[in-house]
């Protein structure tokens, strides 16, 4: 096993399978010590002569001096490198078995297996990135849709470091004033009247509360909505997850009752992600397979986020529609975004949409190509503004959602301590907002979170 930044680490940085061409990386003080064992220019030059964010023609060799392949070799020295280090990569031809060979021969020479992120970390700890921008380079991995692409590329540019960083200062100078004050009375030393900390403040707040809000579409973006598509059984549930997945991902007949348990699928609705559950037809059955999926409906309304509520307008609105709208009624009350969808349009509608008032609702036929409309339904629910434009800073997770909440709450508390409770009192809260906003970028993080954020990258990343 090896301690994390004292050992020289390698791993392949591009995806196992064939193809033309794969990449190895070395990265640590170590490395061109390591890499000389295996690695020999055509130059015949030592790495020592050979100039910094250069490209060579090399040999590459096992152990007993077998040539493995022909590769192209990049060096860059420490400090300018991605992780900081002194950092070799290996661009060799791309196959599974021979970049396993060379890695083993980096491993022989000296090197030990990189850990998931951990060029990333490294890079990190070298204040190459921040904590949110290394997030991005997670993002940019994983995105699914140009607008979580733009996102994670926005983040990565620095945007929302930039923005922690400006209201980090703005914090700190209302808190260095009020100290001014506390310490040094009978000194002219403070630089903001009271009513100058308290416009100070508002801004800070609106700024967070901003931020805050953009969450919303962040998560939509980049986690995914939880959905659940619900109704009585035979209302086109099932073509509605067909339709939205844009693949025949569950069965559709004519009978009542078809979906027996919940399909989960992950599907693109415009600029929106949404984690989309399929669910039983809600109904009184004798059937205990069948009663078991209604259940497992019910529970999904209750842990979803979103609920897409379908009901066939080509049949008489019956009890079983008024149970489904009683539940979804009872989930918009505890906070769940509804979407009443009027399916079958292509028939003869035998009830409207009055009897859906208060709710957003949308007349679609599912068989037919409405997948547009459902989604800039959706998208008009939970992304605001334009993505691709607007430039904003956009919160794209949890743990960000989680420090920019905190900050909030404890300038909100310190300017109503300023009026209230005395100087004291305010420097404290405002203290805690500093922490908080330095939580979000990596300025104060514990080793947990740090390590449970680049455990999610793949290993070579």
């Amino acid at each position: 096993m090896y301690t994390m930044f004292s050992d020289t680490i390698a791993a392949i940085s591009t995806p196992r399978g064939k193809g033309g061409v794969a990449v190895i990386r070395i990265s640590g003080e170590d490395a061109f010590a390591i890499a000389e064992k295996f690695i020999f220019p055509k130059s015949k030059k030592s790495f020592a002569e050979i100039k910094a964010n250069s490209v060579f023609l090399a040999d590459v060799k096992t152990p007993e001096g077998k040539l493995l392949d022909e590769s192209l070799i990049t060096i860059f020295r420490a400090p300018r490198s991605y992780t900081g280090e002194d950092v070799v990569e290996i661009s060799c031809h791309g196959g599974i078995l021979l970049t396993q060979n060379i890695l083993s021969a980096a491993f022989s020479a000296g090197a030990v297996q990189a850990g998931p992120g951990e060029f990333t970390r490294r890079a990190f700890s070298a204040g190459k990135l921040s904590l949110t921008e290394a997030e991005s380079v997670i993002g940019m991995i994983d995105a699914k849709t140009n607008a979580a692409l733009t996102l994670a590329q926005r983040g990565i540019s620095g945007s929302l470091r930039k923005k922690t960083e400006k209201i980090y200062t703005d914090i700190t100078s209302v808190i260095g004033n009020i100290y001014a004050i506390i310490d040094f009375p009978d000194e002219d030393l403070e630089q903001m009247t009271r009513l100058d900390m308290e416009n100070a403040m508002d801004s800070i707040i609106a700024e967070l509360d901003a931020l805050k809000s953009s969450y919303r579409t962040g998560r939509a973006v980049c986690e995914g909505i939880p959905t659940v598509i619900c109704g009585k059984p035979n209302t086109g549930k099932s073509t509605i997850l067909n339709l939205l997945a844009e693949n025949e991902r569950a069965i559709v007949t004519d009978i009542a009752g078809t979906t027996r348990d919940v399909i989960s699928e992950t599907v693109v609705c415009g600029s929106a992600l949404l984690r989309l559950s399929d669910t039983a037809g809600i109904r009184e059955s004798s059937d205990v397979v069948e009663q078991m999926g209604v259940e497992r409906s019910r529970k999904e309304i209750e842990s979803s986020e979103l609920i897409l509520a379908v009901f066939d307008t080509s049949r008489p609105f019956d009890e079983e529609d008024k149970e489904v709208l009683g539940l979804v009624k009872s989930a918009e009350e505890d906070g769940k975004t509804v979407i009443i969808v009027l399916n079958k349009q292509d028939k003869e509608k035998l009830f409207s949409e009055e009897l859906f008032g208060g709710f957003d609702v949308i007349s679609i036929s599912a068989k037919e190509d409405s997948k547009k409309a459902l989604s800039d339904k959706i998208e008009s629910k939970f992304i605001s503004g334009d993505i691709e434009n607007s430039g904003e800073e956009i919160l794209t997770n949890a743990r960000q959602y989680s420090a920019v909440c905190d900050c909030l709450a404890c300038v909100i508390s310190a300017k109503y301590a300023l009026s209230s409770f005395g100087d004291d009192i305010a420097g404290t809260e405002l203290e805690r907002a500093a922490s908080a906003i330095s939580e979000l970028d990596g300025r104060e993080v514990s080793v947990d979170v740090v390590d449970h954020i680049f455990h999610k990258f793949c290993v070579g990343k």
